[in-house]
């Protein structure tokens, strides 16, 4: 019976359905997955008469041994076609499916760069008298010691910094402004950068914007994004170097050093303290790493 109510299932797909020989395939591989999985438990059933409880310890033994979720999302979602099929049928009359949800999908940490290694692209000065290259290294370090995204940087005016008060104003998502102050290394280079820029530029839009480009543009999100790319491939080798990488750098940074997070959120202008909380995995992450390394039984098995 166990064959026959899969084959007939794997045919009313390829017939009526017209789903792909592939797809046809990877159903019936995962049905007959879960009817082994059924043949060995304590009491063997057969699939018309299993259970939610059932469905979920199939999908924990699966998560268990190491599959993704979006693999064990799959699955699960053969077994939902599946017992639709038998209540089609008439086969079962309430669908074991019902109430199982599949696991959650594991957001992937943000990808940042190490404090010392930003402290090494930072700490190198730049040539005397070049103003793109003292210009480039303020972006870095706007970003870095803000945590401002790409789109609030490029947006920035002359007007937007505030030395008196030692902030600036950042314009970010539907137009939500926030103050975000910043230490005395960047007023410094702001004021630098600033003065040097007044003197290139003798009016016009030049002396609006914040940044801007060799022909005294405002700078855009491309040139800013491969302006990025190419000073953090001198100190690191990640696959991501953006700027977001460096707000995400930002954000590390500070719960490293012992910042509240409601802080943090603020800083950075996050809606919820929900969406701020990824970064304290980052941080534990680290801390994991740290121990290991330096813990003398960290390594040793029991």
């Amino acid at each position: 019976m166990r064959e026959k109510l899969i084959n007939d299932f794997l045919d009313y797909l390829t017939h009526e359905r017209a789903y792909s020989p592939h797809t046809v395939t990877s159903y019936g591989n995962d049905l007959r997955e879960f009817d082994t999985y059924l043949k060995n438990t304590e009491d063997p059933i057969e699939l018309p008469h299993a259970d939610a409880d059932l469905v979920r310890g199939w999908a924990m033994d699966l998560m268990a041994s190491g599959m993704k979720a979006t693999s064990v999302n799959r699955k699960l979602s053969s077994l939902r076609t599946f017992y639709k099929y038998l209540l089609k049928k008439q086969v079962i009359k309430v669908s074991p499916m019902q109430n199982v949800g599949g696991p959650k999908k594991t957001k992937p940490l943000p990808q940042f760069v190490r404090e010392a290694d930003m402290e090494r692209l930072l700490g190198e000065p730049s040539a005397p008298g070049n103003w793109q290259e003292a210009r480039d290294r303020l972006i870095i370090q706007m970003f870095y010691e803000t945590g401002i995204r790409l789109s609030e940087l490029v947006g920035l005016d002359d007007a937007d910094v505030d030395f008196c008060r030692m902030a600036i104003k950042v314009t970010g998502k539907r137009n939500k402004q926030r103050v975000i102050p910043i230490g005395d290394g960047l007023v410094q280079s702001l004021r630098k950068y600033m003065e040097e820029k007044e003197q290139r530029c003798a009016e016009g839009d030049c002396q609006s914007p914040l940044f801007i480009t060799d022909k005294g543009r405002r700078v855009y999100s491309g040139w800013v994004y491969k302006l990025v790319r190419r000073e953090l491939s001198q100190v690191v080798t990640l696959k991501k170097r953006s700027p977001h990488v460096l707000r995400h750098t930002f954000a590390t940074a500070m719960l490293n050093n012992d910042a509240e997070l409601e802080a943090v959120k603020e800083l950075m202008g996050h809606e919820s303290v929900s969406t701020t909380q990824i970064y304290t995995h980052t941080t534990f992450e680290e801390l994991k790493k740290a121990y290991k390394q330096a813990h003398p039984r960290a390594s040793i098995n029991h």
